[in-house]
């Protein structure tokens, strides 16, 4: 593509890199078949090229961007799944990172969608106040659900909270193991805060010692163009990180975390200082995928469906880790048609844009329900939570299936109904 960006907006990295991304681009299409939002809906201007054409236009305009694109931008997912098609290599995040961005600071949201925004850059990355607010949300459950827009699927998100699992004695290591920071994150400690335990023991069977991490990644705030909110977000990471003293590596729970770990020196572009710092953090970022070797477990003869998230896919280019790591436990993997599709789930975007996510969640289930599994395996807080419901099979982190198999305590999640635990059980005797 040709640009007409001035010299003095290329002096901004973000802006030089997004410049640089544009011209790669040869508006070939293949990217609209891995798009979501463009085969739900068919509309040019929500797939990826229809997307680059508004996005080209307002970043080099540099004012104001109009209505109908923030809309269509807004109802980008970020899977990238466009981005592992592209076969010209254009990096769509670095794009749709300087969307955001701009239009973060140069559009004014209606009151509602302001306040919705600042609720979950400011509850949901606070623990402590998002377990209030799950609390609250089930004490006014009959109301709760009812609430239509954001609030009304920020408040269904939360009454599928949960206990993940039976409480368990904790795993020995030796004194001189290798040691790994788990960070605790945010979200995941309000909905599941269980599953951190779970990886603990995972993690202990292979030999690492693992010390807590404290903090907020940033991804929610970063993926809605609050550039300043994940930029400080992560500095308190790096220096919590550097202060740890000797870490062999960070991991984190979720693989949409953990993909923006990864990528976080792309926040300081223009910042030596922290950009170096953020690079050496980032090169101890590793999944916990990568972490779980695969170790002789008993057979459960269940059949799992593997939901790879799209951060798993597209950013950390691990898709198949997880379905690897569950047939060596011994559990019978079955693959999801179209697969390669977002659930709708998307961080905040299940929260933003709750029609969209709705009809991916359906579309995913009914592909899901065509193979017939007895359990849902993800890897991601907010597939897990997006896809839960009474209309779903029994869905668990993919930690919870590995520790089960290596003798630690059975997921909660599979045993939770009469239904559901008479269809496991008669899955685990055949």
């Amino acid at each position: 593509m040709r640009t007409h960006f001035s010299t003095d907006q290329l002096a901004d990295p973000h802006l030089a890199e997004a410049e640089k991304n544009l011209r790669a681009c040869v508006h070939c299409g293949i990217c609209t078949a891995t798009c979501p939002t463009y085969v739900l809906l068919g509309d040019e201007r929500d797939g990826p090229r229809g997307r680059i054409v508004m996005m080209q236009a307002m970043l080099e305009d540099g004012g104001a961007p109009s209505p109908e694109t923030v809309l269509h931008v807004d109802r980008c997912l970020s899977c990238l799944g466009c981005r592992t098609a592209c076969p010209s290599g254009v990096d769509y995040a670095r794009l749709v990172d300087a969307a955001r961005a701009h239009i973060e600071t140069h559009y004014r949201r209606p009151l509602r969608e302001r306040a919705l925004r600042w609720l979950i850059v400011n509850l949901l990355t606070r623990p402590t106040l998002a377990k209030s607010g799950v609390a609250l949300a089930k004490t006014f459950a009959p109301v709760a659900r009812r609430f239509s827009g954001g609030l009304g699927a920020m408040a269904r998100t939360a009454l599928k909270a949960q206990s993940r699992t039976i409480s368990a004695p904790s795993v020995s290591v030796g004194a001189n193991s290798r040691r790994v920071a788990l960070m605790s994150g945010c979200v995941q400690q309000a909905l599941a805060p269980a599953i951190d335990d779970t990886i603990t023991r995972v993690l202990a069977r292979r030999g690492l010692q693992v010390v807590p991490l404290a903090g907020c990644c940033g991804a929610l705030a970063h993926h809605m163009g609050k550039t300043d909110d994940a930029k400080k977000k992560a500095k308190r990471i790096i220096e919590a990180f550097e202060a740890a003293g000797d870490i062999d590596a960070v991991v984190i729970g979720a693989t949409g975390c953990s993909a923006h770990l990864a990528d976080c020196a792309n926040l300081f572009a223009g910042d030596p200082h922290w950009h170096r710092r953020a690079e050496a953090f980032a090169s101890k970022v590793k999944d916990f995928s990568a972490l779980a070797t695969p170790r002789p477990a008993a057979s459960r003869r269940l059949r799992v469906a593997w939901q790879a998230p799209c951060s798993m896919q597209n950013s950390l280019l691990l898709a198949g880790e997880g379905a690897v790591l569950l047939q060596a436990a011994g559990y019978d993997v079955v693959e999801i048609p179209e697969g390669h599709l977002c659930c709708g789930s998307a961080g905040s975007y299940s929260l933003l844009q709750p029609e969209i996510a709705g009809r991916l969640r359906a579309r995913k289930l009914g592909h899901i329900a065509s193979v017939k599994p007895d359990a849902i395996a993800t890897a991601n807080i907010g597939c897990l939570n997006h896809l839960s419901g009474p209309d779903a099979p029994p869905i668990v982190h993919l930690a919870e299936l590995i520790d089960w198999a290596e003798g630690g305590p059975r997921p909660v999640v599979l045993f939770s109904s009469p239904a559901v635990a008479g269809e496991v059980a008669r899955a685990l005797r055949a």
